[in-house]
């Protein structure tokens, strides 16, 4: 396997060249392919432009983009002409942005859209490094700034001057620095994380080797390549094994470019599968008696079987007629919304309910959970094809250790393991031991076939003002199998007892409020109302009903608008900042503790 991305590009070129693509985008509407050949021309054309402008070993230059060709041609340019990118969410504030291109030292900046260009122009008098500024989107160059298809030409008219680029690049070695990305992080200003060369290939041969990825196979690309679980499985590994990438045109399409490219696989994080989950019961409550009746059998006859297959052994004639009917009552039609040729999918990011991964397990569309951080480049472990165990995140990919601390930490080493935090040598030092493991902050176990369970994360386990411990994630992770709920969060370290935060499905909520002749529509209005909030509570304590007394939160605020990134109450990967959460409904929260004093 090679040692470094660059010497995975070129392999990758050479070996999938009479594949019909390497990557699909849309152009005007119309799905348009890009070849292995072209793919090279262009990378070539970036990377001899960069050269021009004197950038190269060691400089860093950052992207701010969504999903896009563009976006995969400056990175492979950047690997090439020896460059390490500075991956940016382009759903950061300004500040934020500011914040990254100035602690990286970024010299040139790659900006997709008017809304990104503006956030770089605002703060550039700031940024004493930053010398470039190049855009995707056609006309909006300004003075002192390029557009990309500009920068592509002048390249392309400048390849003479560097006749030998591959070897070139190939003098990457594994431990130059490949990317810096900065940690979304949950409190405080982000980390860089410095990510090598061989930390991220090393990751691409683990992941070849358990993932079964077919050459002229189909993914849909759509969770942001500022995500190092994007980048590792959607950009380097899909390269790698020659499988197309099609790029969604956004978030809100995906849906409907499912049905236009029917992938066979796709990588995603837990919120996606679990908006699925959620349509398909909402759809199915707004429905007949009858058809709420079908989709109950079914979907229980779908988990007898589920757990025949788990066991390895063989059903009865009798359920095996009844699985029958219930794939083509249920099952058939969601893998169709899917477009009708899943075979598996990777989650990521964030704990997956198992109530949800084992339904979509029953459908025929296998979810491959697995772990990983960005200072692990990212994947620790992941479930397996040939034996998937819902609610674990799997076993160990190759070449990489794990084991559980005396206090219950997750640790790992191995050639995933980040070079350390940029300019940031204390943090380097907390977070990887003498013996090189890193700390990697999550609480779990090992199961006796050596699968991982994530049971939460070490700062957010609540410990009462009784002594008792609580692991918050698995409780709030209940909450995602009700079409009722968007979002829940569980507040009570040091507290007498915990409490739970819930935002609604305002589209389920306002359906029944219609249905129970509550004319109010404005989601504020209606979650202070009584009959809903007594609504809401009671839909709560269904599913808090197998808890044990010290860890069932006592009681519940309702959040009348869901939480967003802009808002600061989510991550750009769409993790919830509990401190922010907690701060921003602070007077509500104390209000609730000083009721039960009264």
């Amino acid at each position: 396997m090679p040692a470094t991305l660059n010497a995975l590009f070129f392999e990758a070129l050479e070996n999938h060249r009479g594949l019909p693509a390497a990557y699909r985008h849309k152009v005007h509407g119309k799905w348009e392919a890009i070849t292995h050949d072209e793919l090279r021309q262009r990378v070539y054309a970036t990377y001899a432009a960069l050269r021009g402008l004197g950038l190269g070993d060691g400089d860093r230059v950052a992207i701010i983009s969504e999903n896009r060709i563009e976006w995969a041609l400056a990175d492979y340019a950047c690997l090439a002409a020896r460059c390490a990118d500075v991956p940016v969410y382009p759903t950061l504030p300004t500040h934020h942005v500011e914040y990254i291109l100035r602690d990286s030292g970024s010299k040139a900046v790659f900006c997709s859209t008017s809304t990104q260009l503006e956030k770089v122009r605002e703060i550039r008098d700031r940024l004493p490094d930053l010398r470039y500024v190049v855009v995707f989107d056609a006309g909006l160059a300004g003075p002192g700034e390029m557009q990309f298809s500009e920068l592509e030409e002048s390249g392309a008219r400048a390849t003479d001057r560097w006749p030998d680029w591959q070897a070139d690049a190939l003098e990457a070695e594994p431990d130059d620095l490949a990317t810096l990305i900065y940690t979304s992080g949950t409190t405080g200003d982000p980390k860089g994380v410095m990510l090598s060369h061989g930390n991220i290939s090393s990751n691409v041969d683990a992941a070849l080797t358990v993932l079964d990825l077919r050459p002229g196979s189909d993914c849909l690309s759509f969770l942001p390549l500022s995500h190092i679980f994007e980048r590792m499985v959607g950009h380097y590994t899909m390269l790698s094994a020659g499988v197309i990438i099609n790029y969604a045109t956004s978030i809100d399409a995906v849906a409907a470019e499912m049905l236009e490219v029917r992938p066979t696989l796709m990588a995603s994080v837990p919120r996606l599968y679990e908006k699925i989950y959620a349509r398909v019961v909402e759809n199915v409550a707004a429905g007949s008696r009858l058809k709420r009746a079908i989709f109950e059998w079914a979907r229980a006859t779908g988990d007898k079987l589920l757990d025949y297959r788990l066991d390895g052994a063989n059903p009865s004639w009798l359920l095996k007629a009844a699985g029958f009917f219930a794939d083509r009552l249920l099952f058939s039609r969601l893998r169709a919304r899917l477009g009708g040729n899943f075979e598996f999918a990777v989650s990521g990011g964030a704990p997956l309910n198992p109530e949800i991964c084992r339904f979509f397990l029953a459908a025929g569309i296998p979810i491959l959970e697995g772990y990983g951080l960005t200072e692990t480049s990212p994947v620790i472990t992941v479930n397996r094809m040939e034996k998937i165990k819902p609610g674990t995140v799997g076993l160990p990919v190759p070449g990489v250790e794990v084991k559980i601390a005396h206090d219950g930490e997750i640790l790992t080493r191995g050639p995933h393991v980040m070079m350390g935090y940029y300019r940031n040598p204390e943090a380097t030092s907390e977070a990887i031991d003498s013996e090189g493991w890193f700390h990697t902050g999550d609480i779990g176990e090992i199961d006796a076939d050596g699968y991982l369970r994530i049971t939460d994360r070490k700062k957010d386990l609540i410990v009462t003002a009784g002594g008792k411990n609580i692991a918050p994630q698995p409780i709030e992770a209940l909450f995602k199998t009700s079409s009722f709920f968007s979002n829940a969060v569980m507040l009570g370290d040091k507290r007498r007892f915990p409490i739970m935060l819930l935002v609604p499905n305002f589209s389920t909520l306002q359906g029944w409020a219609e249905h129970k002749g509550i004319a109010e529509r404005d989601g504020e209005a209606l979650v202070a109302m009584p009959e809903v909030k007594e609504k809401l509570e009671r839909e709560a304590r269904k599913l808090l009903r197998d808890l044990a007394q010290y860890e069932t939160p006592k009681k519940f605020l309702i959040i009348p608008n869901d939480f967003t990134i802009d808002g600061g109450e989510l991550t750009p990967k769409l993790s919830v900042r509990r401190k922010v959460v907690e701060e921003k409904w602070r007077d509500q929260i104390e209000e609730l503790y000083s009721e039960d004093q009264a």
